[in-house]
């Protein structure tokens, strides 16, 4: 059977939410009809439609004038995120060794691993792929509300993962440390795998992007 083709709003919408993620379009920045009908070269319905589906996810929002911008990401923003991230994963990480699967999962961890370091030259796709890996670790919790809630803060996670890579966090070094991780999972060393999983994850990613929040204001 032919794949379905998208329709013009599904494919301006998909367009617009990458950019929105890979930061091509920022925090704060105006949206316009206008602007998009002329750069994705459509008719004003289609993104009009789009951008309501990215209103209605919180990627976009309005003020009292109905301006379009951007959805900011404020300090606050970042620290609750980061500390959803090390509550969950932490909790799953833990899980993995206490549940006698550090080494299953090790495997299934190193599979995204790989993927990340054929995509390295491509900083969003190694976003991207960086937070499959994270919902591989989650998804020991087999738990639907967990993988809804998460998912839910992607576009989140990955904008912020977006601001860590520009300020610092690099991907080679954390590629290599993540294959370190792999290996201590395989010797059901949790102490020195998840030390790794919090310091480049948790802390320098976090740290990385409050930088470029301090950098906007």
């Amino acid at each position: 059977m032919a794949e379905k083709k998208k329709s013009l709003a599904d494919q301006a919408y998909e367009i617009i939410k990458n950019n929105i993620m890979n930061l091509t379009y920022p925090p704060g920045m105006p949206l316009t009809e206008a602007l998009l009908t002329e750069e994705l070269g459509m008719s004003r319905n289609p993104v009009r439609t789009a951008l309501k589906m990215l209103q209605s996810e919180g990627l976009i929002v309005t003020d009292y004038y109905k301006s379009m911008t951007v959805k900011e990401i404020t300090d606050k923003d970042i620290n609750e995120l980061y500390q959803l991230r090390e509550l969950l994963e932490g909790s799953a990480f833990k899980l993995i060794f206490e549940g006698g699967k550090a080494e299953e999962y090790s495997y299934r961890i190193e599979e995204k691993v790989v993927h990340m370091c054929a995509v390295a030259s491509d900083v969003y796709k190694w976003e991207l792929a960086d937070t499959q890996m994270h919902l591989e670790i989650v998804s020991i919790f087999n738990n639907d509300r967990i993988t809804k809630f998460y998912e839910s803060n992607l576009s989140e996670l990955v904008r912020v993962g977006m601001y860590s890579l520009k300020n610092g966090m690099r991907i080679v070094p954390t590629n290599e440390n993540l294959k370190k991780m792999v290996k201590y999972m395989r010797k059901n060393d949790y102490e020195r795998a998840f030390a790794i999983l919090k310091k480049d994850h948790f802390m320098q990613g976090k740290d990385s992007a409050m930088k470029e929040e301090l950098k906007n204001e």
